[in-house]
């Protein structure tokens, strides 16, 4: 007698299983898009630890004039601080210069010129705000829209609703990076975790110093042909297995094995950046296989040339409770030059209305001082920057208040801010869902509306 678990498992996860499997391998399920996509992929750069939008994109003359001076309890009471809870707080003046770039007029660092020279090109969101005070479980939020870890990461969805570009590499790629300055905050895998979805959409991190995926060599004495032949037996071993147990993640095992065999001919040609043109290097500051951030930017081009859907660049070290002047300055030396470059280089490519490149982290930092020269971890008020993909170029959105203590103008929330991502890859966030638990799980979780003012 079949009991109604073995009933459930056997069709569920069997037949229907395999056709689902068979659709997130092909077109996503969602076929068609719910609207005409802007953005074909993303390319995120990742600034963990928590820039300072005080240093970066939000000037504020008033603050430089309250320097030193008691914060106006006006605005702290009551409020979630972090290290600074209980201790005198005292305003903390902009530590760098700003400038007005473009024809635009958009106001940036006087340190990041090169991100100031494509100012006509990105969007400033001055008016972000999260939930979430610390480092952990603000990157959890960011990147799954849910403060509970195990639900599936932006990429994944991405990937679940359009599927991938590429059968050679990943349609979702993780590259690390850490330069000088601030402390280095760990960054968790699950961070890129598929969740709840299908383990073949998480998110696969690539090493940015030697060899990009381990064991990417055959070891002597095992050729190509050997070795297709050990895959296709463990292919049909996995194959065998799941006709018995039905369990999906079978399949998902058996293309992963496919993948990896094909990657063995597609990364080092990804990595090969001999046939880049010295300019091409030279515009992004990158030495190939140092690790750097200039380095994985480039990458991140070239792995969109190639077809793979959600590109995140973790660049580490924005955590600056002291130094915030010096060690600020540090990071512009880092990430301007490249990202710039990145903007202008998909551009000439022809890319860029098609590829979404967002710029920030998972909060800023406090308008008031922590340990006399630094700024503690802040979530009322940040930046972002984006570019291509539908967003409109030379355009400022919202605003914190004078102090850049609160976004109170236009205020963007981390579940709008991916409704919008999702919105230009042709996804409406509400109508993408998956049953778990009895409930329509979804990124945005029960909130969430498009920001259509930075779209064109």
């Amino acid at each position: 007698m079949q009991t109604r678990r073995a009933f459930l498992n056997k069709t569920m996860a069997g037949a229907l299983g395999m056709t689902a499997l068979d659709q997130l391998m092909a077109k996503g399920v969602i076929s068609p898009l719910h609207h005409a996509p802007k953005a074909k992929r993303v390319i995120f750069l990742y600034q963990a630890g928590g820039p300072s939008h005080l240093e970066t994109f939000d000037y504020k003359p008033r603050l430089a004039e309250m320097h030193l001076k008691p914060m106006p309890e006006s605005f702290t009471k009551g409020q979630q601080i972090a290290q600074l809870q209980g201790k005198p707080l005292i305003c903390y003046g902009p530590q760098l210069g700003f400038k007005k770039f473009g024809k635009s007029g958009q106001e940036m660092c006087e340190l990041f010129p090169r991100m100031g020279s494509v100012a006509d090109e990105v969007c400033i969101i001055r008016s972000m705000w999260g939930e979430q005070i610390n480092h952990d479980p603000a990157h959890t939020l960011m990147n799954t829209g849910s403060i509970l870890p195990g639900r599936p990461s932006m990429g994944s969805w991405a990937l679940y609703g359009l599927g991938a570009e590429t059968e050679d590499l990943p349609g979702y790629v993780v590259l690390m990076s850490a330069g000088r300055g601030g402390q280095m905050q760990p960054i968790a895998q699950r961070q890129w975790s598929a969740g709840i979805l299908p383990s073949k959409l998480q998110g696969v991190k690539l090493n940015s110093i030697g060899d990009p995926v381990l064991y990417i060599q055959n070891p002597a004495g095992m050729g190509e042909g050997l070795q297709k032949e050990s895959i296709d037996a463990v292919g049909a071993l996995n194959k065998a297995a799941y006709q018995s147990l039905r369990d999906p993640e079978i399949l998902t095992r058996v293309a992963q094995y496919e993948m990896a065999f094909r990657m063995q001919t597609s990364v080092p040609g990804l990595v090969d950046m001999s046939k880049e043109p010295a300019s091409v290097l030279e515009a992004y500051g990158a030495t190939p296989g140092d690790g750097s951030f200039a380095s994985n930017c480039l990458l991140a081009r070239r792995l969109a040339e190639r077809g793979v859907r959600f590109i995140q660049l973790y660049h580490r070290d924005w955590d600056h409770h002291g130094g915030v002047k010096a060690n600020v300055t540090l990071k512009a030396e880092e990430v301007d030059r490249a990202t710039a470059a990145l903007i202008n280089d998909l551009k000439q490519r022809g890319m860029l209305d098609e590829t979404l490149v967002i710029w920030g982290g998972e909060f800023g930092r406090t308008p008031m001082s922590q340990g006399g020269d630094g700024r503690d971890h802040h979530i009322k008020g940040f930046s972002y920057m984006m570019a291509g993909g539908g967003i409109k170029g030379g355009n400022s959105y919202g605003a914190t208040d004078e102090l850049g203590y609160a976004a109170v103008e236009k205020p963007v929330s981390v579940h709008d801010f991916h409704a919008t991502m999702l919105h230009l890859l042709g996804i409406d966030h509400l109508r993408m869902t998956v049953k778990f638990q009895g409930l329509d799980a979804r990124l945005t979780g029960i909130s969430g509306e498009v920001v259509k003012d930075i779209l064109v």
